[in-house]
């Protein structure tokens, strides 16, 4: 187990944003978060990069606690966010060697994950001057950059034409098998289908289904729209709340 959540609540005022929620991550697995907007993904997402303060419950990143330990368990979380938190006036390589150097690695480790991702060619060019498209790949990147053993997307894969596309999901079938974890929230289904080992189903901040193994095997075999069914037989349609 790289990461666990125990009993997670996330409140705004009166409004729960995650409830309780109990959540494990294992070495080489890439876990799909799915739910409707307002389920409390991306406030997971956050509160597990230590970006939000949880009102209640706990998180540990490969066995430190994220609250007694907070440099230690962030140095071992990439965090993708929504839309991706560039440094406008760096480069893209100056960006995402500072994450790196920030996690404890060596700036040159940025290069290396820029050329797995193809972006070797945009190193110099400024975040500012970068499309959707590539922002969303620097993001990527910065996200994974560096002695990182949990990576948290957020929407990442949103935005990549095909040939971008395949080859982050080639870099992060790499990043898992190498004995990492991932957790990614996405509407792009297909996409999903091609990468996940597991699928986690969150609704009004709690957890209404988690399958993995055999199960998401049985679950993908089913076809192409396997888990759009799923996911509308978990979660009603209520239209925007």
């Amino acid at each position: 187990m790289i990461a666990e959540v125990r009993q997670l609540t996330i409140q705004y005022g009166k409004r729960i944003a995650v409830d309780a929620l109990d959540l494990k991550l294992d070495a080489g697995e890439i876990a799909l978060l799915l739910g409707p907007n307002g389920a409390g993904k991306s406030t997971t997402l956050a509160a597990i990069a230590g970006a939000v303060l949880p009102s209640a419950g706990s998180i540990s990143i490969d066995g430190q606690d994220l609250a007694t330990a907070p440099r230690e368990a962030r140095s071992k979380v990439g965090f993708a966010d929504q839309p991706p938190a560039l440094y406008e006036y760096f480069t893209v390589e100056e960006h995402v060697g500072f994450i790196a150097e920030a996690r404890g690695a060596d700036r040159g480790a940025a290069m290396a994950v820029l050329t797995e991702l193809g972006l070797e060619k945009i190193a110099q060019r400024p975040c500012r001057e970068l499309s959707f498209g590539m922002r969303q790949r620097v993001g990527l990147a910065a996200a994974l950059v560096g002695p990182v053993k949990v990576a948290l997307l957020d929407e990442t894969l949103n935005g990549l034409d095909p040939h971008a596309a395949r080859s982050a999901r080639t870099v992060l079938r790499a990043f898992a098998d190498a004995g990492n974890a991932i957790l990614m929230s996405t509407h792009l289904l297909g996409v999903a289908e091609r990468l996940c080992d597991r699928v986690i189903v969150m609704n009004k901040g709690k957890l209404v289904d988690d399958k993995r193994g055999a199960e998401v095997k049985a679950l993908l075999a089913q076809g192409p729209h396997a888990l759009e069914e799923l996911y509308i037989s978990l979660i009603a349609d209520e239209g925007p709340t």
